[in-house]
């Protein structure tokens, strides 16, 4: 490998060992790298920030972002919540069971992890210590349930991962549906043994079907976000980026009108954390990029497919240690700038494979969803740690069952590719 490799790796390691952001990281990297071992021009540098940024479907993140802040704010999370609470709320570990739930419903509306963590935490999270809950296990629960938010359509991930790939984002939307689900059962299960071991209750109303009905009607316009999201990009009556937008215009209309709960200062709160957000996430992203052309042009995903493909001929075994290496990236690196490195590297030896470029997109984002909840990254982890002050050393030590599970799910994704590819199938047939 050429010294211009090892050199930019070598900088953004010590970048990121001594806590510079990660999309600083990266440009520095970059830019240092280039001015020591090439002849390139570093403008080029800002020339890959604009012209990878410079794409439509991305516009689709900032409007998913505020979407979801808008109907955190307009009362339609704590809906999903009520509404969770009436259907698994009387089972053993039912406020686990309902934070799950609600996570899997509110990540059909937001398709961020961070959002769904803090949504759902934190109301879930002090209602768990009520309860008797351990709060280093509750902590981990929601860390771990909000991995779902960006499996589940609309996800960001899938967005970005599509504009790199070329690959269908309503496919990979579709694609998402089923592994998502399994992810919230996965966990759910994990949560009734856990809950029985140590006698963490349910409520202590029984299950009423008529509880049910009064909540699912309170909670209508809520569960209506996600059909008229993601109906309207199956029906084609607009693209995923424009469903945005009419998110952002439904969940005002909602949380203003019908809820009554959002109200002027709100809007602006949630415009505000959106900015705050997306401006980091797009920098990110755009210095991701430029690192992502300066590998391309060194040739570091054509040498790196050729060692992984020298290890070994088996698809078995590739896919093994494709999984592996996201598995170590992810514990790093955050799950955009990871996409946008990895994908060129490792796209082209999955497809040689036979492998589906929506399936590898389903695989890579579940692999690097894990590390969410993986120290010493971990972002859902420090959200979740903001919201219970519990500390992420406690909350990692609870959080080994919930990643086991989520690891068996992602081998299954990988070796059986009808669990992801069947609903796409469906569509495009």
């Amino acid at each position: 490998m050429s010294s211009g490799v090892v050199l930019i790796f070598i900088i953004l390691a010590i970048c990121m060992f001594i806590g510079v952001p990660i999309g600083v990281s990266l440009g520095v990297a970059t830019a240092v790298t280039m001015v020591l071992t090439t002849n390139l021009n570093v403008l080029s540098i800002a020339q890959n920030c604009f012209g990878g940024l410079d794409s439509f479907p991305l516009m689709a993140i900032p409007f998913f972002i505020l979407a979801g802040n808008l109907m955190k704010y307009g009362g339609i999370s704590k809906r999903l919540l009520e509404f969770s609470n009436s259907v698994v709320g009387s089972i053993k570990g039912g406020l686990g069971m309902v934070s799950i739930l609600s996570s899997m419903f509110f990540a059909a509306i937001s398709g961020s992890a961070p959002a769904t963590v803090t949504a759902i935490g934190s109301i879930t999270i002090p209602e768990m210590k009520e309860k008797q809950y351990d709060e280093g296990y509750a902590t981990a629960l929601i860390a771990a349930s909000g991995t779902i938010g960006i499996i589940i359509p609309p996800s960001i991930p899938f967005v970005i991962y599509g504009v790199i790939s070329g690959a269908s984002i309503g496919g990979l939307f579709m694609a998402g549906v089923i592994p998502g689900l399994l992810i919230g059962v996965g966990l759910m299960v994990v949560n009734y043994f856990v809950s029985k071991k140590n006698n963490y209750g349910g409520n202590t109303e029984v299950f009423s079907f008529k509880r049910v009905l009064i909540k699912l009607k309170e909670a209508a316009f809520a569960l209506l976000c996600p059909v008229i999201i993601l109906g309207g990009i199956y029906g084609g009556i607009f693209t995923p980026t424009e469903s945005a937008v009419v998110g952002i215009v439904y969940s005002i209309l909602v949380g203003a009108f019908i809820y009554k709960e959002l109200r002027l200062k709100d809007i602006y709160q949630a415009m505000k954390e959106t900015v705050l957000i997306n401006g980091s996430t797009t920098f990110m992203i755009g210095l991701s990029l430029a690192f992502a052309s300066y590998l391309t042009m060194a040739q570091v995903p054509v040498k790196i497919a050729n060692a992984i493909l020298g290890i070994s001929d088996q698809p078995v075994v590739i896919y093994a240690l494709i999984i592996l290496l996201l598995l170590v990236v992810g514990c790093f690196i955050d799950n955009i700038s990871s996409c946008v490195i990895l994908t060129p590297i490792l796209l082209p030896i999955v497809t040689n494979l036979g492998m589906d470029v929506i399936q590898f997109g389903v695989v890579m984002t579940v692999a690097l969803a894990i590390g969410f909840i993986t120290p010493p990254y971990g972002a859902n982890l420090f959200f979740a740690s903001a919201i219970s002050n519990v500390s992420v050393e406690v909350i990692s030590r609870k959080i080994g069952l919930f990643i086991f599970v989520m690891l068996i799910i992602l081998f299954a994704i990988t070796y059986i590719p009808s669990i992801s590819m069947w609903l796409p199938g469906l569509l495009i047939n």
